[in-house]
This record gives structure tokens, sequence and C-alpha cells, in this order.
């Protein structure tokens, strides 16, 4: 048990800089994106803060498994550089039972992963295109002061001020089905409701002529409808019936495929952590960071490679492949010498 705390105090002490270094910088390039936005849209520091909240779970899930098998791979390797493995050995404990030691956290963390990747960030993605949907809309709608020509929907409107989402004497007017709809009214405040502006107007009248009458409403308040532009982006309901309809579509799988095989890396390549990271200082250098990062690479390449064109299939094919390829590399290597 002790040597357990040890081992996982030893893990701590390197997988939170690296982490935490991978997430600042992750963090930055997305920032940047978000900061980008304001070209099209205007957002205010809460809004930032929000489109921050939404791409989170996305900046956990690319730095997670990278850190945490880093991390990894350099405890062990650090723990023989000061030769401590060899006296852990010498007590009986060969690779795979220090693998064992690691193994239930490693569990946990691709668990954790799995949540993420599939069921959180579908929503915040849905969620960030929900919040840019409504912005772009707000953005395009800008009528301005004292100018004729204007329109809202199929309303002509003419305002003769404007403060904020605030509008003054306010005057619509709509032919439809030869008849002729005008609204005149103080004041009318803009409601932009997941899309769907609005207008409220207060304290108004309303009249509708055709050849043979003419009707007038008085109204203390009156609420007007329309959507600049249709929303494509559909209802999100929960993570399982979006990817079952995805997967019936034949839509986004790719993207399924890397988060579940993404979420595993960790998992699948504990035979990598003692393969790069067991290794004898008096006559061998240190590459574990190197060979840490041939593996990464290696990964996502076959992930892309293979993934992207046998997409479901991907996820026997390739823990297949990845764990019999690392089992072969332990076994002429690190099995013979422990």
């Amino acid at each position: 048990m002790k040597l357990n705390h040890y081992l996982y105090s030893q893990l701590a002490i390197t997988f939170f800089p690296i982490f935490l270094g991978l997430f600042f910088i992750t963090s930055i390039v997305f920032l940047v994106k978000i900061a980008s936005l304001t070209s099209i849209i205007t957002i205010d520091f809460f809004e930032l803060f929000r489109l921050y909240a939404y791409v989170t779970p996305q900046i956990l899930f690319y730095t997670m498994p990278i850190s945490f098998f880093i991390s990894l791979v350099i405890t062990l390797a650090k723990l023989a550089s000061e030769y401590e493995l060899t006296v852990i050995t010498s007590f009986g404990l060969n690779p795979i039972n220090i693998l064992k030691i690691f193994l239930p956290l490693t569990l946990l963390l691709s668990a954790l992963l799995l949540v993420v990747s599939v069921g959180l960030i579908p929503k915040t993605k849905f969620l960030t295109k929900q919040f840019l949907d409504v912005k772009t809309k707000e953005a395009n709608f800008n009528i301005k002061a004292s100018e004729f020509g204007q329109k809202f929907g199929d309303w002509l409107i003419y305002i003769s001020g404007k403060n904020n989402k605030v509008y003054d004497d306010v005057k619509l007017f709509k032919t439809e089905q030869k008849k002729d709809q005008f609204i005149i009214s103080d004041t009318a405040i803009l409601d932009n409701d997941k899309g769907a502006l609005s207008f409220k107007l207060k304290d108004g009248k309303a009249f509708i002529i055709d050849d043979k009458e003419l009707n007038q409403i008085d109204f203390t308040s009156m609420y007007i409808n329309d959507s600049i532009a249709d929303s494509k982006l559909g209802v999100f309901t929960d993570t399982y019936t979006y990817w079952k309809n995805n997967i019936k579509k034949g839509v986004d799988i790719d993207d399924l495929t890397f988060f579940i095989l993404t979420s595993l890396f960790p998992l699948l390549s504990l035979f990598l952590v003692i393969t790069f990271g067991y290794f004898n200082p008096r006559y061998e250098k240190n590459r574990a960071v190197f060979f840490s990062l041939i593996a990464v690479v290696s990964y996502y390449v076959l992930i892309k490679i293979i993934g992207d064109r046998i997409l479901l299939h991907a996820l026997y094919v390739i823990p297949i492949i990845w764990l019999a390829g690392t089992y072969v590399l332990y076994s002429k290597t690190i099995k013979k010498e422990y």
C-alpha cells in the first residue's frame, strides 16, 4: 500500500506541471479562436467566459490523454534513473506488477474521457453553435433611426430613435392579401430568444385597412415575431439520441471513433509505459520522452489513416493492432530483462 501511494505521488509530481502547461497552451489557442469571432459578432466578458466554458471539455479531451501517458513514462524513467525501480524489482515486483498498480487509475481516466468526449463535447458544440447563431442574427438586425426602406421580416419599419435594444416612435407597415396593416407604437423592445427575434410594442395603435373597412385596435403591449433566418441547428435532446441518429445517417462517425479511441489511448498504451520507462541508467540513455512522443504521434496517425476509412470497425481493429504491437515490443525488450 505504501508503494502504491509513493508511485501515485511521484506520478502527481510529474503529471500536473505537464497537464497544466498543455492546458494553458491549448486554452490560449481556443481563446484566440473565440476572440476572432468579435469581427462578426459583439460579445462581452461574460459571454466570452461562457464560450470558453463550452470549449473546456475539448481542451481537457485533447490534453489529458497525452499528459497522462507521458507522465507515466517519465515517472518510471525517473525512478529507473535513480535506481529505485531496481530496488522495487529486487523485492519481487516485475514490470507487470507495476503496471497493475497504475491500471485502476488508468481505467478511471479512460472512463472519464469517454464521458467528456462522447457525452459532453457534442452538447457543448451544439450550445456554442446555438449561441453564435443567436448572436449572428442579432448582429444582422441593425435598424437605424430616421431611415426609410428598412425591414423586420415582412414588415417595413421606421424608428425615430434607438438606445441599445429599445426603439422609440416605432412605425410598422405590411401589405398582405389585399389588406394593409399599419402599427404605431411609442416604444418597442427587441427580444432575441434563441435566434427568434421579436418586438414587444408598448402603448400603440394597430390599423387593418381593406377595400371595405378600417379597423383600429388600441393596445398596451403587442408582440411581433420574426426569425431573420431559419436555424439549421435542429434540436439536441441527449447524447444517446444524438449518436444514434448520426450513425443511422452516417454523419460524424469518424468523430465518434476518434473520441472513443483517443479516450482509450492511455489504457491501450500501458505496455509502452513500462517499455519506455524501464532502462538501466548504467548502460542506456534516458530516451523516454522522445519515444513517448513518437508513440503519441503514431497512435493519432493510425486513428486518422485507419479510423477515417473503416469508421466503426476501427473500434476493435485499432485496439487489437496497438495492443498486439505494444506487447510484442514489450516482450522483445523489457520482458527479457526483468
